[in-house]
């Protein structure tokens, strides 16, 4: 199964060599403690004490990443709203940002509705668990495919069949840690950061081609705050970020509110028809490089 972090390596590999761009919210805003600033030290070369401390930091990091995996599985309704910053890099290594904003309902095992609001869509996103519809409200029209199963195969089946990611896919599994901890190489606990008001642990995480960062709310109810994922093989580092906010639990929908009903006039296209759903939209021409 690959998680959205494998998704972003592929597409920022293109990143860099976009040809034609035109248009457009996330501050990366963090309050790091002293303690974790030695946290992100390196490893010290001179003894164990060094060793010793990373490791507990590295400890730290994944149990609270467990933690929220672990919680996040056990809420079978929940919902929250979301903000969602793309950067891309033209071929003159402009980075310029694409911002959305959107509202996810949940109900486990099989049940999701989302929107998405940016400056070139305003589209909804409906499942209920055999069915997916995504509709576009600008241009009152829709898709829909037969996807029985749950939530975890349906985040399968738009990234590999449709090539249709849904945001934050990754929070969204019944095993979030099993999803992000592939190929992670190294590990840092960096303390305390503050996202909309609420206090956060501040943990990143390195694979061999992107950086990822997680702050996850502190207390019994350790739900993400913001999920960052850096490509660190694009110049100048794109990123995409979703902040997570009005975070609430318990309050499933009835089954009805996941089916879509189509309003009157609404045209019905094949899956690939439906322009500008992504975020990255389709006045964006993109080049691959030569041999990527």
């Amino acid at each position: 199964m690959q998680s959205t972090i494998w998704k972003v390596i592929r597409v920022a590999r293109t990143w860099a060599t976009l040809l034609a761009l035109a248009a457009t919210a996330g501050a990366v805003g963090m309050l790091v403690t002293r303690t974790a600033e030695v946290n992100a030290q390196p490893p010290t070369t001179t003894g164990t004490a060094g060793t010793s401390a990373t490791r507990t930091a590295e400890a730290n990091a994944k149990s609270r990443l467990k933690a929220l995996s672990d919680y996040m599985a056990a809420e079978k309704a929940f919902s929250f709203d979301y903000d969602t910053y793309l950067e891309v890099v033209t071929k003159q290594n402009q980075k310029l940002g694409l911002a959305s904003s959107g509202t996810m309902t949940v109900n486990r095992p099989d049940k999701i509705r989302a929107t998405r609001m940016g400056g070139f869509a305003d589209v909804e996103f409906l499942f209920d668990g055999k069915t997916v519809t995504m509709f576009g409200k600008n241009a009152n029209a829709y898709a829909q495919a037969e996807a029985p199963g749950t939530i975890d195969q349906l985040v399968d089946v738009l990234r590999n069949k449709y090539h249709r990611p849904m945001p934050g896919a990754d929070l969204l599994m019944s095993d979030v840690y099993d999803q992000l901890m592939p190929e992670v190489a190294d590990i840092k606990d960096l303390g305390s950061g503050v996202i909309g008001g609420v206090e956060c642990d501040h943990l990143a995480f390195r694979t061999k081609e992107v950086d990822w960062q997680m702050w996850i709310a502190q207390g019994s109810r350790p739900y993400p705050c913001r999920y960052v994922i850096t490509s660190t093989q694009v110049s100048n580092a794109p990123q995409y970020t979703i902040d997570v906010r009005a975070w609430k639990t318990g309050e499933g929908l009835a089954p009805d509110r996941f089916t879509f009903k189509a309003p009157a006039g609404a045209k019905k296209l094949n899956p690939g028809e439906l322009r500008d759903f992504d975020e990255l939209p389709s006045i964006f021409s993109i080049k691959k490089a030569i041999g990527g």
